[in-house]
């Protein structure tokens, strides 16, 4: 069946092969569930699903350090279909603004293997046992702190910054009083929002010149994420609006992303409307 998947592949977008087969094995293991993912839109051909449920998700995020050894991870969330919905189902019914999620996660794997999981009612760890090939509760009620003291983001990139975005960093970087902000980046979403879901402190990949929407993907990047930091007390933004109120238009739609602890959040989103005013 890969060569099935990878022919369906939107334009231009090419999967490397353990991602392939990690896409192949979420699919086996949905079954009957409704499957939407970032490599392709249906699959009725396969499952013909009809499941209550829609799942969305990136099946391995940070593949490109595989080679390297890097932590990667996968992403998850998933929708209820509408109530009104019949027969297979349709792209346009994963089109539900991020509130709408009833449950999100992310595998992480790294030193250990970790799942992260949120049903709307806080947010729990699992750390998986390889010798019973099982999950145990480990990190139960996870809750990010109101601040951290560590910022994450691709510094390569500061050249497309825009003013607000260059200012925050200079702040973290050379404070008027304290210490300074420490830096730390993998490239890999999951690990880097799981670091800021324990460490504390901000996440972001937002707006720049060259990429007026960002780069991650709204439906299985940016709203899972958003859920799993705001059910642990965090908050997420694209920043103008929270990630998840926004009600995507098509699968694929990017958002920019700034996820963490409130107050670093609130830090960046006063800088932006500060500078949004001196334009007018």
């Amino acid at each position: 069946l890969l060569p099935e998947l990878r022919s369906r592949l939107p334009c231009g977008l090419v999967l490397e092969p353990t991602t392939s087969i990690v896409l192949f094995l979420f699919i086996v293991l949905l079954g009957f569930a409704s499957v939407l993912n970032h490599a392709i839109n249906l699959l009725r051909s396969i499952f013909l699903p009809q499941g209550k449920y829609i799942v969305c998700f990136d099946p391995l995020d940070g593949s490109s350090n595989i080679d390297c050894m890097g932590s990667i991870g996968s992403i998850f969330s998933i929708l209820r279909r509408p109530a009104n919905a019949v027969g297979p189902v349709t792209s346009s019914e994963a089109l539900q603004p991020g509130r709408n999620i009833v449950a999100a996660g992310y595998a992480l794997y790294g030193s250990a293997t970790m799942m992260v999981l949120s049903v709307g009612t806080g947010v729990h760890g699992f750390t998986l046992d390889p010798s019973v090939g099982e999950f145990i509760l480990t990190q139960p009620n996870m809750q990010v702190k109101p601040r951290g003291n560590i910022y994450s983001i691709n510094e390569g990139y500061t050249c497309f910054w825009d003013e607000a975005l260059s200012e925050y960093i200079h702040e973290k970087k050379f404070p008027k009083s304290g210490k300074p902000y420490g830096a730390r980046y993998i490239g890999s979403m999951v690990a880097d929002v799981h670091r800021t879901l324990v460490y504390g402190g901000i996440f972001l990949y937002p707006a720049t010149t060259n990429a007026k929407s960002g780069k991650l993907r709204l439906l299985y990047e940016g709203n899972p994420m958003a859920f799993i930091m705001e059910q642990a007390g965090g908050a997420a933004s694209t920043g103008h609006i929270p990630i998840l109120d926004i009600h995507p238009k098509h699968i694929h739609e990017r958002a920019p992303v700034i996820l963490g602890s409130k107050d670093d959040v609130a830090d960046v989103l006063s800088l932006i409307a500060k500078h949004k005013k001196q334009e007018q």
